[in-house]
Formats: structure tokens, sequence, C-alpha cells
């Protein structure tokens, strides 16, 4: 009898003990990262089988176990995933908006001022210092987009830095995971009892590892962890640990991506794959809100370019030069149609395509009239060109929406979305280039040096006039004109008559308009009326000259079209470049630069505070279920106090018992 009251009371003490254990550990690792709350499994031993019936014989611990639930720590990290990431985002897409949003610093004041300046030489155009001021807030301007497009260089260097860094973190971590496993294994399968503490440690490395990408894990018979990122490639396999590795895209060097690292060489793994954590963050912030910017930015200083020159190089200097004259300047700004735009081949390319690219000429007013503005059909877009699938075939994608803009067959031009593409030799079967169009724009932008230096070169003025006779008897006045693209003076002087029925001496073939809309041309003679309709303009060389009043009752009166020599106060192609600045000149015509810029400010903006506002949202999520968890694996002292007094009890009762069994012994042992 006394021999079993020891061992049940030896076995109430080991177990009491190992409760106090557990208590302990659970209460020195309270604030330990990671910590899952551990406690002791009892069961009763095997009780002995008598006549008096089954006579138990104790406790014993059959494991520690942590209190773990595996579905609330995936909830966990998924949320810490995403918390992460919409941190990254937004850690990045903030400095776009305050740099884009910024009263001074920002490109709206710097284009308000330049075309204020435009605006004071169209109302002095003969004053050289107007001419100045204009020329230096094109300066400005054209500062403000180095500035601006060198910040987005900035922060796309940064994010490639941090590609970098978080690649070879996730390869740390990936090592980690993989070590613990093969001391999780070895321990649990020398021990048969599972090593707490070192599976702690392994749910804190994956939880760690999603703060930098979205992983997904399976348990091993052997209780080893594989690791998923993606849709499935392995990270970590067990014992063995894959590794990524942050190299440049084949298609664009200028960006790094993560690759799969393989024997000899490494595997570019698309940039789908990478989802959730600081990585997934950054790379969906450069795909959707950097490159937007950048391209947006580099569209409106290319825009700004072609049509501010396109209309320039239709006046005349204050020198009295026109287009096709020795010394005459038609470009204030450098970026012009010559400029050869960034195409990137990719390095994995077997073939020998070769290509450039130049921005289309705007599209110009129409003629007879010349009634409108320039503008573009940029798009805010980089493009992909691919060679295939038959040969000599190519196909052209824009990739901000993977629209097919062109195609076509062996080499040539292609035009497409403001851009020439000459293919001058074909590649192969699954080659590809990558073109950016807008990648240098906005840092290229510059003022034209002659004009920086001689105000004079400014074409402010237009470059044809009329005159007409003092004798003149009836009220009929005809406009000094405007030009379109490719205009000539080759036929003027030209002395116009203007009799009661007709207007005679127009050289070459011209155009008339009447007031109802219909056109006739010829050469000779233009009727003043066209039925019920009156003339309203004429035009020739792509010249065009708007009439109106009365012509006079009897003889003729006289007018001469000629070159503006002494234009010296005209200012008449200075305020078409004014006017520019609220036309639609942008968007194929539907918006003008400062709407296009407006809109990228208000995008980029509203994309922030979308960011902001699911970041603050993902975060309540986050801390409910770490609310969740901590409820259920993290330590609680005044729990613990209790069930140390508790384990205290139980050893000090088993003790007892022992102390009762002893009793009992020596009674046993006093009888003679």
């Amino acid at each position: 009898m006394s021999s079993g009251i020891f061992s049940i009371g030896v076995s109430g003490l080991n177990a009491a003990q190992l409760g106090l254990l557990a208590t302990n550990h659970n209460v020195v690792n309270a604030s330990t990262p990671g910590y899952t709350r551990q406690r002791t499994v009892q069961a009763t031993n095997v009780a002995l089988m008598t006549g008096a019936g089954a006579i138990g014989q104790g406790v014993h611990v059959q494991t520690i176990e942590r209190l773990y639930n595996s579905y609330v720590t995936q909830q966990v990290n998924t949320a810490q995933s995403k918390v992460s990431q919409l941190d990254a985002f937004y850690s990045q897409i903030r400095q776009i908006d305050n740099l884009l949003a910024d009263a001074s610093a920002g490109l709206s004041p710097a284009l308000q001022d330049f075309f204020s300046g435009v605006q004071q030489v169209a109302s002095n155009p003969s004053l050289l210092p107007a001419r100045q001021a204009m020329i230096s807030s094109a300066q400005t301007l054209a500062e403000r987009f180095h500035a601006m497009s060198t910040r987005l260089s900035e922060i796309r260097g940064e994010v490639n830095s941090r590609v970098t860094t978080a690649v070879s973190d996730i390869n740390s971590y990936a090592t980690l995971i993989a070590d613990l496993n093969q001391r999780i294994t070895i321990s649990q399968a020398s021990s048969g009892q599972p090593a707490n503490d070192l599976l702690d440690r392994r749910d804190l490395l994956v939880n760690e590892l999603n703060q930098l990408i979205q992983v997904t894990t399976t348990t091993n018979t052997d209780g080893s962890f594989n690791v998923f990122i993606g849709t499935g490639q392995p990270l970590v396999l067990g014992t063995v640990a894959q590794q990524l590795v942050a190299m440049p895209s084949a298609g664009d060097p200028t960006k790094i991506v993560v690759g799969l690292k393989l024997p000899n060489s490494a595997l570019e793994l698309p940039e789908s794959l990478i989802t959730g954590g600081q990585l997934g963050g950054l790379i969906s912030f450069r795909a959707s809100s950097l490159d937007t910017a950048q391209n947006n930015l580099g569209r409106l200083a290319a825009s700004l370019s072609l049509t501010f020159n396109a209309q320039l190089g239709l006046g005349q200097d204050l020198t009295g030069r026109i287009a096709g004259d020795a010394g005459f300047v038609g470009e204030l700004f450098s970026i012009t149609t010559a400029t050869p735009l960034s195409i990137l081949p990719n390095y994995m390319n077997t073939g020998g395509g070769a290509m450039s690219a130049t921005f289309s000429p705007p599209v110009a007013p129409n003629p007879p009239d010349f009634a409108g503005n320039f503008y573009t059909e940029q798009m805010p877009s980089d493009y992909r060109i691919a060679f295939g699938p038959a040969a000599g075939d190519y196909t052209v994608t824009r990739l901000s929406d993977n629209a097919q803009v062109a195609a076509g067959n062996g080499v040539g031009t292609v035009s497409f979305d403001g851009i020439d593409l000459n293919i001058t030799a074909l590649g192969n079967n699954g080659d590809n280039f990558v073109l950016k169009p807008y990648a240098d724009a906005a840092q290229s932008l510059s003022v034209n040096a002659s004009i920086a230096t001689d105000p004079r070169l400014v074409a402010a003025a237009g470059p044809v006039g009329v005159t007409p006779d003092i004798a003149n008897t009836g009220a009929f006045t005809i406009s000094q004109g405007v030009v379109g693209i490719g205009y000539s003076t080759a036929n003027v002087p030209a002395s116009l008559l203007l009799s009661a029925t007709d207007l005679q001496g127009v050289p070459g073939t011209w155009t008339a308009v009447y007031s109802d809309g219909t056109q006739t041309t010829g050469p000779g003679n233009i009727a003043l009326s066209n039925g019920a309709a009156n003339l309203i303009g004429f035009g020739f060389d792509n010249t065009y000259f708007t009439v109106a009043g009365t012509p006079p009752a009897a003889g003729t009166d006289t007018f001469v079209i000629d070159r503006n020599t002494g234009g010296i106060q005209d200012g008449r192609n200075a305020l078409l470049l004014a006017n520019l600045q609220t036309q639609s000149t942008m968007d194929g015509g539907t918006a003008n630069y400062q709407a296009a810029y407006g809109r990228l400010v208000a995008d980029n903006g509203i994309r922030t505070r979308e960011v902001k506002v699911q970041l603050d949202a993902q975060t309540v999520v986050l801390q409910q279920a770490q609310a969740t968890r901590e409820a259920l694996s993290g330590v609680n002292l005044d729990e613990e106090a209790a069930n140390l007094l508790k384990y205290q009890q139980a050893y000090q009762a088993a003790a007892k018992v022992i102390e009762i069994g002893n009793s009992l012994f020596q009674t046993i042992l006093s009888l003679r």
C-alpha cells in the first residue's frame, strides 16, 4: 500500500513540477516576440486491476503543448502582409503626391508664369525686356521639369534599392527557416515531442517574411514547413532554401526585378507573382504610379515643346526673318521630332532587329482657314514591339492598357499614338523591344540657346500682312492673315483689285469660303457671292485671309499682300502662342496643358488617399487578428500567477501524500 502511495505521490510531484516549469517559462517569455503560451497535458497512469476493482496509479504528463491555432496565425500573416504592402506603397506614392501638388514647387505655377510671359510679348512685341522675361520664364519652366523628373528618378532609384534589399532579406529568412526545419525535424524525431520554442521561432520568421512578401505554407509529416510565394513557386522545401535574386529586367534594364536563382543563370519572375509585403507594395507602386507619373510628366514636356515650337515656326522674328530664311529659329524648346526616343532591346533577343522612333509632328489646324490649334495624340505609356509569329511580322502593344496599337510586316515606318516608329532591321520570332518615349523628355527639355542669347529671335509677328490703298472708297476689309504648315511667300507681293462683284489678282490656286460653308477653288477671279452666300475668306499657298464689309459701288479698291516687313509692333503669332495655354493641345485635342497636369495631380492624389484609407482599414484588421491570436496564444500574467499557485498547491498536496505514505510505512515498521 505504502509503495503505491509513494509512486502516486511522486507522479503528482513530477506533474506539478512540470506545470511549474511550463508556467515559469510562460512568465519569463511574456514579452518575447512570437512566443506562444505553453501548458502541460496530463493523463492518468494505467490503473492496477484487483479483485476490489481498478486502483489508480497516479498521473503523468503526456506533453507540453503550445496554445496555437494555425488558422488564426494565417490570418495574422495575411493581414500583416497586406499592411506591409500598403505601407510600402503609401510611403512612396505620398512623395509623388507632395511633389506634384506643391503650390510653389509644382508645375502649375511655372506653366502659368511662362504663359504670362508669352502674353506680355503679345502685348508688347517690340520690347526686348518683355521677350527676355518670356525666355526667363521658359528657362524656369524647363528647370521645373528637370527638378521634378530628377526627383521621380530618385524615387525610382530608391525603389530599385529597396527591392534589392528586400530580396536579400527574403533569402536570409528562407535560409533561417530551412535551418529551423532541420533542427525541428531532428528534435522531434529524437524526443517524439514538439519542439515548441523552435516552432515559435519558425512561426515568427514566417510572420516577418510576410512583411517582405506574401507567402503560404504547408506542413510535412516530419514537422518541417514548405514555403511558397506567388502562385506556388517554392521558396523553402523542407530543409532546402531556394534563392531569389534582384536583377535588371530583361526588357527594361533600368528596372530591378525579382528572379529565381538557377544553377547557371536566373529566371525573371513575372511581376504579377510578387504580391503582398514590402516587395509587392514597391513593385505595385512602380508599375501603377511611378511609371504613370513619369510618363505623364514626360508627355506634357513633349506636347508643350511640339505644339509651341510648331506655332512659333509660323511666325516672324524681330529682324524680319521667317521660316526658310537663314538665321530663323523656329523652336523655343529642344525636344523636336528629330530627337530619337529610348528603345531598349530585350537581352534575350536572338536576332539583329534594329529600329528608331521619333515624336510625330503635332496635328495642325486644317486648311483653308487654319482654325483651331496644334495638338498631340500622345498617350502616357511605354510600348512593346514584338516580332512574330510569322517571319517579319510585328505587333506594337501599349503597356498601360495592353492594347495593340499597331501591327505590320517587314521594315518600314509605322505611326501610332503620336509616335513614328522606323523599323530598319527585323528581329527573330520572339524578339521584343520596349519603347520608352517619355523616359527622358522632361529631363532633356531645354530652351534654345540661340533664342536665349538673342530675344529678337522670338517669332512673335505674323509672316504676311495686308495693306489697303489709302484711296479705297469701299468699306471692304481683308485681315492680316494667318498661315499654316508649309506656307509660302513665293507669290507675294500680290496686288489685289476689288470690284463690286469679285476679287482679282489672287495668285496661284486659291480656295474661297462663303458664309453658307461652301468652298470653291480655282485660279482667276474670286466671286464675292455664291448664290445667297457672301465671301467670308480666301486662301492660297497655305495662307488665309478673312474678309468683311462692302465693296466699292464703282471702280476698284486695291489691297497688297506681302511679307510683314517692318512688323515690329505685330504680336499676332505671340497671341496665338499665348492662346495655346487654354486650347486643347493634348489627348487628341481634348485637354490643355493645365488640364492634363491637373488630371495627373488629381489621379495621383485620389490614389494616395485610397491607399491611405486601405492602409488604415487593413491596420485595424491586423490589430483584430493579433488580438485574437493574443487571446489564444499570448501570456496573461494574472492567469500565470494563478497557475503558479495552483501548481504550488498541487506540489504541496503530492508531497503530503508522500508524507502520509511515509507515516504509514513507519507505523508498520513499529509493529513487534
